[in-house]
């Protein structure tokens, strides 16, 4: 048994061998080694077989054709409600209060009285400035007429003096009557000078008491504070009977409507806001308001290096407060971006966020750069205008691999609202 073992081992060898490295011979001494070799029926199916083998090697995906879309960028803010206009209304001369105080909270109009003080003397004050006012003015005629009768006086010396001076020059009048007369013309002078000087000071004496009356009704005004503009009150008024001094509180006052939201934008994003462009605030209360900027600072705080803008918001029902911290977001030109399905988004080997696409036969990577994310997918940017995006198989391929696309109708950008103003893009 042994030997029998041994023998078909060796058999077993020798064939193996001339299989191996005799195998033309073998063939030609085997039977029907006339016959035609199958030789090139096997080459065929071999060429066949390699025409083949890039179409098994593709991988299948499904992808979508994706369209850029122009939508509305905003600007994200953090910022804070501030009153429209805000006024510590003081008291502008002394005296006591005489009003009865309203509570903190009421609602002023304009103009409606909030502290009166108590006029005192000042009535008597105006009536004695208009007491003067009325003397000063009887005066006036009185100097009138004194001017007048100087001024005739003053016109005789004249002559008088132009005769004798004549009469001397002649030998018929003395020198002494000469500086009679010119003595008489220089008192004459000295008369009308006085008689203006006089009706010079009655004028004077009007001005005056004008003036004093002026001052007078306006320290009897000055007793009346009243609201400068409508709002509430965020202090009571002065109590009854309280002292008042020149800017002494009577209250502070605020305008609520509309309302003021005020944010700073940063350097980098300071050209992407315009004035007049839509604004969305949401409070911290969850309130969503809507406005427009209606102020750019064209300077820099000097510490964060931000600007700062304002946006007004009606306010009717008073709703919003003043100093409530809020979220803002300001629209921005728009910009193209794609529509895709989140699941789309992938990684290259360094890490670079990016889908895979079909690039004719084979898939390639495009990196993007995130816009928005929505609840009908995410929009990003960094594509071409037309694109075929691989959504299913993206995991299994790289650049340069073969692939076989079947493309989805569904695509996520036929039915998606795309926002194609600076309004619609802060929604």
């Amino acid at each position: 048994m042994r030997l029998f073992s041994i023998l078909a081992a060796i058999v077993a060898a020798l064939a193996i061998y001339a299989f191996v490295f005799e195998r033309a011979w073998l063939i030609s001494v085997l039977p029907g080694a006339d016959a035609p070799a199958p030789t090139t029926e096997v080459v065929t199916k071999s060429e066949a077989n390699a025409e083949e083998a890039p179409a098994r090697a593709a991988v299948r995906v499904v992808a979508i054709h994706s369209r850029a879309q122009d939508i509305g960028s905003a600007v994200v803010l953090r910022g804070q409600t501030e009153a429209l206009r805000q006024v510590d209304v003081r008291a502008e001369t002394s005296g006591r209060i005489v009003s009865e105080p309203l509570r903190k909270g009421a609602f002023v109009e304009t103009g409606q009285l909030m502290c009166q003080l108590d006029a005192g003397t000042r009535q008597a004050a105006l009536a004695e400035a208009r007491a003067r006012k009325a003397e000063a003015e009887t005066r006036i005629p009185e100097g009138e007429a004194r001017l007048a009768e100087a001024e005739a006086r003053l016109v005789e010396a004249q002559i008088n003096d132009t005769a004798a001076s004549k009469l001397s020059e002649s030998g018929y009048a003395s020198d002494t009557r000469v500086a009679g007369t010119r003595a008489a013309l220089s008192a004459g002078k000295a008369t009308v000078q006085a008689a203006k000087s006089g009706l010079d000071a009655a004028r004077t004496g009007i001005e005056a008491a004008e003036a004093a009356a002026a001052a007078a009704r306006e320290e009897l005004a000055r007793l009346d504070i009243t609201a400068p503009f409508a709002g509430l009150l965020e202090s009571d008024t002065a109590e009854l009977g309280s002292l008042m001094q020149p800017g002494a509180l009577c209250a502070t006052i605020i305008q609520l409507d509309p309302i003021k939201l005020v944010g700073f934008v940063p350097e980098t994003d300071v050209n992407r806001v315009e004035m007049g462009a839509p604004a969305r605030a949401t409070l911290v209360s969850g309130t969503e308001v809507t406005g427009a900027v209606t102020f750019m600072s064209r300077s820099a705080d000097p510490q964060t290096r931000t600007f700062r803008i304002e946006m007004s918001v009606p306010n009717p029902d008073l709703a919003v407060r003043d100093g409530q911290t809020a979220e803002i977001l300001v629209a921005s030109g728009g910009t193209p971006a794609h529509l895709l399905p989140q699941s789309a988004l992938t990684l290259d080997d360094s890490g670079t966020l990016g889908v895979r696409v079909v690039d004719g036969p084979v898939a390639d990577f495009m990196p993007v750069t995130l816009m928005r994310d929505t609840a009908e997918g995410i929009w990003v940017s960094g594509l071409p205008d037309a694109v075929d995006v691989i959504v299913i198989g993206q995991e299994y391929v790289i650049a340069g691999v073969p692939v076989i696309a079947s493309y989805r109708d569904d695509n996520a950008t036929d039915n998606a609202a795309v926002p194609g103003t600076k309004a619609e893009a802060i929604q």
